[in-house]
């Protein structure tokens, strides 16, 4: 991993100096999104999804899909971001809910990791 300061400079946000590697840590309710097939995610809250908009101001690409690390428990794995009504969504595959128990409504500590 490469580490060093990234600063964004970007008239839609505040100028931040980061380093990376860099963790966000929180934690919310485990929600289910009903399609063709159940999705599980879980959202950002309001002060992280400030967070990761200054990072995706610069490491964003498509329609604002976001790479990270994601580590619940001791899993970690690599997914990306999506964006849905200002917050973020963290994906929840099945590979990772069903063997860390986690269940809907579930309150899940989250650590995202971003580095360049």
């Amino acid at each position: 991993m490469k580490c060093g300061v990234f600063i964004v400079d970007n008239p839609a946000v505040h100028a931040h100096p980061y380093t990376f590697p860099m963790q966000l840590r929180f934690t919310n309710e485990l929600i289910e999104w009903r399609g063709p097939a159940p999705f599980y995610f879980i959202q950002t809250p309001p002060d992280i999804t400030a967070e990761i908009k200054v990072i995706a101001a610069a490491k964003t690409y498509g329609w604002g899909v976001l790479h990270t690390y994601v580590t619940i428990n001791t899993t970690q794995w690599k997914t990306a971001l999506i964006p849905k009504d200002g917050a973020y969504l963290v994906p929840i595959k099945n590979a990772i809910r069903l063997p860390e128990k986690l269940e809907l409504g579930q309150r899940v500590d989250v650590r995202l990791s971003f580095d360049f």
